[in-house]
């Protein structure tokens, strides 16, 4: 089986791009960055999904982004509740750079593998306006890689970041999941979880879950708290 390496955060979109990854054959090895978020709990999810997928592999690598700050993830900002999550302006939520740096970190994971395939669950449509979630930014990221490397400098070879969710909206990634027999009982989205490991069901990205639930008339397994 041809390698790949996901990146895998244990949201709802990575782990969907897991599974799809696996449908297409690859034999996939995964990555999980804890880079200081206030939602610590996604990362036990993300070895909860590699494990019900049984990928090949899993590395947890930690770059503490709180050194920098600059996000609600990280730093000592509130994280918006109950915000219009169409409005259009990059929230703060927004985490400096986060995109390319965890996919400097799956290109090393990639070399070191032998693989030349990225999966990352970055979305276009219910993204919260990201930059870093942009068909430009990962086609962008695949010309460096192929100038940053040696498999790509010396040796010729192409990196190709596969996005399979940019274009879809929550509901249909819900149920290509659903199709692909993913639990997301096993997933975690809330960005401000309470202290009983509740989803707070009110900030940006439990909005976007709840909403594409809905919308997939799929049942949401999240514990919310309202």
């Amino acid at each position: 089986m041809r390698p790949a390496v996901v990146l895998l955060s244990g949201g709802l979109d990575s782990a969907t791009v897991l599974a799809i990854a696996q449908d297409r054959g690859f034999s996939c090895h995964c990555l999980t960055v804890d880079y200081g978020q206030r939602h610590q709990i996604e990362l036990e999810a993300a070895r909860r999904v590699a494990r019900f997928l049984e990928a090949k592999s899993q590395r947890f690598v930690k770059v503490d982004l709180r050194a920098i700050g600059g996000s609600a993830l990280t730093d000592d900002i509130a994280v918006p509740r109950d915000r219009d999550v169409e409005g259009g302006e990059v929230p703060v939520t927004y985490v400096p750079a986060r995109n390319a740096i965890m996919l400097s970190i799956l290109l090393g994971l990639a070399e070191v593998v032998r693989a030349v395939d990225l999966f990352i669950g970055a979305n276009a449509v219910d993204y919260s306006g990201y930059p870093d979630c942009r068909p430009a930014f990962l086609r962008a990221f695949e010309r460096m890689a192929e100038t940053a490397t040696v498999a790509g400098a010396e040796h010729g070879l192409p990196f190709t970041v596969h996005a399979p969710l940019i274009d879809l909206s929550k509901a249909e990634i819900i149920r290509r999941g659903v199709d692909l027999g993913l639990d997301y009982g096993l997933t975690w989205s809330c960005y401000d979880p309470t202290p009983r490991g509740l989803a707070c069901g009110r900030c940006d990205s439990c909005q976007i879950r709840r909403r594409g639930f809905r919308e997939a008339g799929v049942s949401d397994p999240t514990p919310y708290d309202s």
